[in-house]
């Protein structure tokens, strides 16, 4: 069996520019646990600290997203096209607002608080 799994763009910094892969996974756990294995920098990116795919990372099977089809459930079959979306979100902080202040701005006087890394101190913008 044999998975084609698209990588986004914000991602290929760390995957050398690899943009596609083919995955023998049979289900999301095992698919991510492959993509981690294959491109240790991504880890951070795709779980957080406890270990749980991050809230912001969507995956889609065939253009359906995999929440409705069954999540970690979905076994995956032979051809499917697996797209991998991060959300990515950013802005500037409105003046007086401290809620996302920064603790250092970065060069684009955008929040550290990114959704791509899910991180506060999030430098991803820099």
């Amino acid at each position: 069996m044999s998975v084609r799994v698209l990588l986004p763009n914000a991602f290929q910094k760390h995957t050398n520019g690899t943009r596609e892969i083919r995955s023998s996974a049979g289900n999301l756990p095992q698919l991510i646990t492959e993509i981690e294995t294959t491109f240790p920098a991504l880890k951070t990116h795709l779980r957080d600290e406890s270990g749980h795919v991050r809230k912001f990372i969507n995956f889609y099977v065939n253009e359906e997203d995999i929440r409705f089809l069954g999540n970690e459930k979905y076994a995956f079959q032979d051809g499917d096209e697996v797209l991998v979306i991060p959300s990515i979100a950013g802005g500037s902080c409105a003046d007086g607002d401290t809620r996302f202040a920064p603790t250092a701005p970065n060069r684009r006087g955008v929040c550290n608080c990114c959704s791509y890394c899910g991180r506060e101190d999030c430098t991803c913008s820099d």
